[in-house]
């Protein structure tokens, strides 16, 4: 779902743009906490409704996650993904706060992706800005 092809290759991206190689290492690790989370929160939570809730929170995470790479990538629109990013953003901020209660260490485990996507946020912007308008 994230075509690296001429498009973005000859896109203009700010200065911090990291190497194209690590986003893949990067997703791998951060994803892998997520699991890890995941796994963790569904085994703390001590009924089931606090199961629902985790079930929630991660769905509503993976299709926020799940759309962004289309968006961006196959239609080729920054301008839209950015305006999912906050979506995305906003349920990892739900799943912090939501699983706290439940595991806090669980949660704790959520914050690298939550910094990772609030720096690719940064990065969906500084893109928009320099290469918009996008049709």
């Amino acid at each position: 779902m994230t075509p690296i092809g001429p498009w973005y290759a000859n896109l203009r991206k700010p200065r911090l743009q990291p190497p194209n190689w690590l986003f893949g290492p990067a997703w791998t690790v951060i994803l892998g906490l997520a699991a890890w989370s995941a796994a963790i929160a569904w085994e703390a939570a001590s009924n089931d409704a606090a199961r629902t809730s985790v079930v929630i929170l991660f769905a509503t995470n993976a299709l926020c996650h799940l759309l962004w790479s289309p968006l961006f990538f196959k239609l080729r629109r920054p301008d839209w993904a950015l305006i999912e990013v906050v979506f995305l953003w906003a349920s990892l901020v739900a799943l912090v706060v939501g699983l706290w209660p439940i595991s806090p260490f669980a949660a704790k485990l959520i914050l690298p992706y939550l910094a990772w996507v609030s720096f690719a946020a940064w990065l969906n912007w500084a893109i928009v800005r320099l290469n918009a308008p996008f049709a």
